[in-house]
């Protein structure tokens, strides 16, 4: 049964030239959306430049990143990125935190992510609040008398995490306003997630996503584009997991920079748990069976459509409305 208010948001990959993120959030702001946002995946652009161009755009949404990480960014960076975005959109900004993805191709120590995400949060929570007291973790050290040296909009934002993992999505339940699985449209997962991080925190699903008046193609640029990401999170759906086999496939090609040749191997079946893909009709019935199981926010992905301006008009005109009626 859907709980709550059914919030939508646009995420944006940082893929573009400065002036793009403006277009298209004004487009979401005007649209119906509550939430835009931008990823922060290895090896793109940072999230903070883009959300700035986004938060001068709108005057409505919440804006932040899903997700910055504490491995390639020091929480006292992260503090200082946050307390910068919240002051430019006048108090909208959240902070998503997540372990990340990809991050082994750089030799990073990533042992115990649940400690580096939950110390990092200690870290940014106190800074953004004047906390001087001082702290001391397993990963991050802020010295006694530490203090930002200017002016923040507000004492706190909420925090989202973004995870798959058991373990963090009980930490989520304890601290979040929200948790984030990206890169999943299943509804049977929100259930696990409800149970794995308790009745207090919102919990989001977004993926790829591509809408078209032709809901085939539609389908096949989806596959695509959603390949690089059921690579990474293809076996951790514990209601439904690619089989290995299928999996390691997609993941040579995807390495190899294969991408349409590792989409030919995902069927609707496994395109239907890891992407929104069809026709406006066909997106909205994903997200009505998300809020039906649960959620409260679904978040469309780049790339929206065949043309991204195009699928984010057909988002704003036709998926936002049915779901609104819902």
């Amino acid at each position: 049964m859907t709980t709550g208010r059914r919030e939508l948001g646009l995420a944006l990959q940082t893929d573009k030239h400065p002036g793009e993120y403006a277009a298209l959030a004004r487009h979401a702001d005007d649209g119906g959306f509550d939430v835009v946002t931008v990823f922060n995946d290895l090896w793109y652009q940072p999230a903070l430049p883009a959300l700035l161009e986004i938060a001068a755009a709108t005057r409505r949404v919440r804006v932040g990143p899903s997700c910055l990480n504490p491995f390639t960014l020091h929480p006292v960076e992260i503090a200082g990125q946050i307390a910068v975005l919240d002051g430019a959109s006048n108090g909208r900004a959240f902070l998503g935190l997540a372990s990340g993805a990809w991050l082994e191709t750089l030799a990073m120590d990533q042992t115990d992510p649940v400690a580096a995400v939950r110390e990092a949060w200690e870290v940014v929570r106190r800074l953004l609040a004047g906390d001087d007291s001082g702290f001391a973790g397993t990963r991050f050290l802020l010295p006694a008398g530490t203090r930002l040296r200017y002016e923040v909009e507000r004492p706190d934002v909420p925090l989202l995490v973004g995870t798959w993992s058991q373990r963090l999505a009980a930490f989520a339940g304890s601290a979040a306003a929200e948790l984030k699985v990206g890169g999943s449209t299943n509804p049977a997962f929100v259930p696990v997630m409800r149970d794995w991080a308790g009745p207090s925190v919102g919990i989001v699903l977004g993926a790829v996503t591509v809408v078209d008046e032709d809901g085939a193609a539609a389908r096949r640029a989806a596959r695509h584009a959603v390949a690089m990401y059921i690579d990474v999170v293809g076996s951790r759906d514990p209601t439904a997991p690619v089989e290995p086999g299928l999996l390691e496939r997609i993941r040579t090609l995807v390495a190899a920079n294969r991408h349409d040749e590792a989409g030919a191997l995902i069927s609707d079946d496994v395109l239907s748990r890891f992407a929104f893909a069809g026709t406006p009709a066909d997106v909205a019935a994903q997200a009505e069976e998300l809020f039906d199981a649960g959620a409260s926010r679904v978040d469309f992905g780049t790339p929206h459509g065949l043309d991204e301006r195009h699928g984010v008009e057909l988002l704003c005109r036709h998926v936002v409305p049915r779901l609104r009626l819902g």
